[in-house]
């Protein structure tokens, strides 16, 4: 037998083995191979990646006399799956020579993850492109959300594939334009089991059960595994979780996937114990099975079964840590989400993007400034880059922490952009009682290609309303269906009462709810009943009280307004019905807290707090404060503090709110030049506002205060809220 028919039967008896999960034995026979060629080392490769083996893949590369460039596309292959997408491309751009295959394995791999920017340059550096290059591009566009760039595509070329088709289908099918995806899966030349899997999961996510089952029982080719999953996700979907049992029993084989669709059943109705029971019936359970079972917990509020699955788990992947961090997201627990996402890093998972969108989105709610920048770092030194899905959590995250300016930065270096982040950067602006500069973002959108929807104009009609531009407000208002084709929906209609309250037009106003094509929400009621306050219109006032109290009899933050209302006009008996109202009710008054954070710790201070260790240096220099305040006309806004309290006690009580403590705390600790930045859990009380506006201008400090509002920049004496939130 000559050397080479040696050779060749070793490499197909380690392929063999490789095939079959048997690495041990195929490394034996690699390591009594007489004489290794490179074809042999690409055999060894190829196993190592189709088994998950990724180490020993890269460290067999490592070790490889020379390599071709089935070696390269090999490696290619294993950094994608291993999901190391820098390593790959440090890796195709070293690579010699590269082929088709070379560059389908990364345009492939930037499509799946959205990496829209990336795909496109690779696919028009390609020298040779065939269907797999252009179904790349294809999928690119529509995993980044550019399904309008998606379908240009499409009708651009003729001849694409039934992979393409199905990609556009299910395109379709993620848009919610079920009938389109219909009307193409009808004019198909040919249709595999995916085409029918994807039209038939279509009208499931649609909840149109009976077109899903139609076109189930008509299915000419052979159903598999995934067409009777399909129907199964579909009818828990819908509350149907009998149907479900009754297909998943008829299923002839199921594997894993079909056990996981129907524990999902279970667990998305909550039927814990039928999917605990399904759980230990299991043959052979997955990761995925361990995370559907974590993630429905977390979902349903459930910590403790949560975090005993967790901690039960025999492995743990990204997406068991990220379910872990949304569960602990969910109920409020921000502390536990920061430590589990340390944990997460120390135990070497590798943090995906959910995991930093939601540690992201936690810094935001504690605004946690420092950290997320830290944060921010990270995502760019893992390449997730300047995309869109990445921008956009990065812009909220500093809006919410009151840096604009960073949310500005983001915005200008982000390579793509679509119809969020527009919307982000317009109500970010907006609610930071920016509106000008709010308009200007919205007038460079018109620019573009990109259409406003309804969120658009909620956001500019807010910024409208908060810059005092009336009549560009009401002029969008009433011209949104014929230049945008967006028809008014509540949020609109409240945006509107809150620009004409504003403006003092509460008559105005007033007609406009009772105009409304649909009854009004509470928060158009609370807008309405804000304009009532600020300009002294008490009938309007407690007419929208009355009527948010029938659909909110548990609004806390509505009888604090409504009491406020009567105090300011000194109807102490009507203060004392309403807190007796509010009582019967059931409605608590939620207790006030304020935050800062300095030096990446968060300090928390409660309304007269003794808790504080510099509490003694706090309480000093507020009295000293209180005493320049008064020289610069400072008054106490004793009146909103009930009648029966002696007026230094009232005066007492409102030097020391909460946000008052945490804005004291900031100044003596937060270094000249920077701002301080303050968020409370409730609306900021009328006498602390204008405290800490006379604060702002005696110390020449800018103040940045979050409400459960909106946001207050204090500067020189003045809000950019106008005094109106």
């Amino acid at each position: 037998m000559s050397c080479r028919t040696i050779l060749v039967k070793c490499n197909k008896a380690i392929a063999y083995h490789m095939r079959l999960g048997h690495l041990a034995r195929a490394q034996q026979l690699f390591d009594q191979m007489p004489r290794t060629t490179v074809s042999s080392f690409n055999t060894m490769l190829s196993g190592y990646v189709s088994n998950s083996h990724f180490a020993l893949a890269v460290s067999l590369f490592s070790r490889m006399p020379s390599r071709d460039i089935i070696s390269y596309n090999t490696m290619l292959r294993c950094h994608v799956r291993s999901g190391r997408l820098p390593t790959a491309r440090l890796l195709f751009d070293e690579m010699p020579v590269k082929d088709e295959v070379s560059y389908n394995t990364m345009i492939s791999a930037y499509a799946r993850h959205g990496l829209l920017r990336q795909a496109k340059e690779l696919f028009h550096q390609a020298p040779l492109r065939d269907n797999i290059s252009w179904n790349g591009l294809l999928a690119a566009y529509i995993h980044s959300g550019r399904f309008e760039l998606a379908k240009q595509l499409f009708e651009s070329k003729p001849n694409w594939d039934v992979i393409s088709w199905n990609s556009m289908i299910r395109g379709y099918v993620q848009q919610k334009q079920i009938c389109d995806a219909q009307k193409l899966f009808d004019n198909m030349p040919a249709r595999d089991n995916v085409s029918w899997n994807t039209i038939i999961s279509g009208y499931a996510q649609s909840g149109d059960m009976t077109e899903a089952r139609r076109l189930f029982d008509i299915m000419p080719v052979e159903k598999d595994v995934f067409t009777w999953t399909a129907l199964v996700s579909g009818y828990a979907k819908n509350g149907n979780v009998e149907e479900a049992r009754s297909i998943f029993e008829k299923m002839p084989h199921k594997n894993v996937v079909s056990w996981n669709a129907m524990i999902a059943a279970y667990m998305q109705n909550r039927r814990f114990n039928e999917a605990n029971k399904l759980f230990d019936q299991m043959p052979c359970r997955d990761q995925v099975t361990w995370n559907t079972m974590l993630s429905a917990y977390g979902n349903a509020g459930m910590i403790e079964e949560a975090r005993e699955m967790f901690y039960e788990m025999p492995s743990r992947d990204t997406v068991s840590w990220s379910a872990m961090l949304a569960a602990y997201s969910q109920v409020g627990l921000s502390e536990e989400v920061l430590y589990m996402f340390r944990e997460m890093l120390r135990s070497s998972t590798k943090a995906n993007y959910s995991s930093y969108a939601c540690v992201l989105s936690t810094c935001a709610d504690m605004a946690t400034l420092n950290y997320g920048t830290q944060l921010h770092t990270q995502l760019v030194k893992v390449s997730y880059g300047m995309e869109c899905f990445v921008g956009n959590v990065l812009l909220t995250f500093y809006f919410k922490c009151g840096s604009m300016d960073d949310a500005q930065k983001v915005f200008d270096e982000m390579l793509e952009k679509d119809t969020a982040s527009w919307n982000t950067m317009i109500s970010g602006y907006a609610r930071h009682g920016f509106g000008l500069k709010a308009w200007e973002v919205f007038d460079l959108m018109k620019q573009t290609q990109i259409k406003p929807d309804d969120i658009t104009l909620v956001g500019v009609l807010s910024a409208s309303s908060h810059a005092g531009l009336v009549d560009k407000g009401i002029s969008i208002f009433y011209t949104m269906e014929q230049v945008y084709d967006i028809t008014p929906k509540p949020a609109h209609y409240t945006c509107m009462i809150d620009l004409l309250g504003r403006a003092g037009r509460l008559k105005e106003a007033q007609s406009l709810v009772k105009e409304m094509p649909f009854e009004p929400e509470p928060t158009t009621w609370g807008a309405l009943l804000g304009a009532s306050r600020v300009h002294r219109e008490p009938e309007i006032g407690i007419w929208a009280a009355k009527k948010i109290f029938e659909l909110e009899p548990n609004n806390t933050g509505m009888y604090v307004l409504l009491s406020n209302l009567y105090a300011s006009y000194g109807k102490w008996s009507d203060v004392l019905k309403t807190r007796v109202l509010m009582g019967g009710r059931g409605a608590r008054k939620v207790p006030g807290f304020s935050w800062v954070e300095v030096k990446n710790k968060v300090h928390v201070f409660s309304v007269g707090d003794s808790a504080h260790p510099d509490k003694q240096r706090i309480y000093h220099f507020l009295e000293e404060l209180d005493l320049k305040m008064k020289k610069a006309g400072y008054v106490s806004a004793t009146e909103m503090v009930l009648h029966d309290v002696e007026e230094e006690e009232k005066v007492h009580m409102l030097r020391y709110h909460s946000e008052r403590l945490a804005v004291a705390f900031g100044i003596l600790n937060v270094p000249l030049g920077r701002p301080i930045r303050i968020i409370k859990n409730l609306r900021v009380c009328e006498d602390c506002h204008n405290a800490i506006k006379y604060i702002a201008k005696i110390e020449n400090r800018l103040i940045i205060l979050r409400d459960s509002n909106r946001f207050h920049h204090f500067s020189g004496g003045s809000c950019s809220c106008g005094d109106y939130w």
